[in-house]
């Protein structure tokens, strides 16, 4: 294929990207910094430092932070015992992992809903057990429950693709020079899976953060993220500079991500697909 016919066949992409991608950035960018009559201001993107909004971005910042670490903690021994088992990519298991990222990200919270709330399946079933029911939904805890749910696959992919890429000669030279488990998971593993460690945190923690449908279905409402104050600016308040400024925010942090990935996975050996 000559360099004409391959340039020819990028022209979908670039019009795809350039549609789907840049134009949209340039209205956030055109709409948080101008104010409603087309001037331009800082002001949107300073609002950041009101009190609201720094509480609903601290309290992003805390759940996101909690749901990663957990994410973490559960991905990474199921990544091992998945490596350990020789379980391939496209095995029945895997396969089991990614099934629900099928499913619409909206009927799974949904789902959730109906199991935590009072009068829900869980607590129906408690009761008929006898046993005393649990409040949580509406608070902190059922929105990373619902985080944890729905981001853990990201978590564990990356990493299981990385584990997976070790070649178990280098596992055996370690035990063959007295490396017990503890070092071996320690001076190998983890050191050679850090770019699919990486790749996890940023792949979770960057939806965790900016979700508003999470929020909105187990926290009842009442519980505002960053991504419940932007999405009620756009949608509710009819403020697309505010909302927009707010956005320009949150991109920081993706920036900062995106950053992590091209310093620790510069070959993308973190890539979860």
């Amino acid at each position: 294929m000559n360099r004409k016919a391959s340039r020819f066949l990028a022209y979908p992409y670039m019009i795809w990207m350039a549609g789907f991608t840049v134009i949209p950035l340039l209205m956030v960018f055109y709409y948080g910094l101008t104010d409603r009559s087309g001037a331009f201001t800082l002001a949107n993107i300073l609002a950041i430092g009101s009190s609201d909004h720094l509480k609903a971005l601290w309290l992003s910042l805390a759940l996101a932070g909690v749901s990663t670490v957990i994410c973490l903690l559960l991905a990474y021994p199921l990544a091992l015992i998945l490596r350990k088992r020789h379980i391939g990519k496209g095995s029945f298991v895997v396969f089991i992992f990614i099934l629900p990222m099928w499913m619409n990200f909206l009927l799974r919270t949904m789902a959730w809903q109906t199991l935590l709330e009072k009068n829900g399946v869980i607590n129906t079933f408690l009761t008929i057990l006898h046993l005393p029911n649990i409040a949580i939904i509406n608070t902190p805890a059922a929105i990373i429950l619902g985080m944890v749910y729905n981001f853990l696959p990201f978590m564990v992919l990356p990493i299981y693709n990385t584990l997976a890429k070790i070649d178990d000669n280098v596992i055996n030279a370690a035990r063959d020079l007295g490396a017990d488990n503890y070092q071996t998971l320690t001076k190998i593993l983890l050191p050679l899976s850090v770019p699919g460690i990486v790749s996890g945190i940023t792949m979770v923690f960057v939806p965790a953060l900016t979700t508003f449908v999470i929020s909105n279905l187990l926290g009842g409402s009442k519980i505002l993220l960053i991504g419940n104050v932007i999405e009620q600016e756009f949608t509710k308040g009819s403020n697309w500079n505010l909302g927009a400024g707010l956005s320009i925010v949150l991109m920081v942090f993706i920036l900062l991500s995106m950053t992590m990935i091209a310093k620790y996975d510069k070959d993308g050996e973190g890539s979860a697909f």
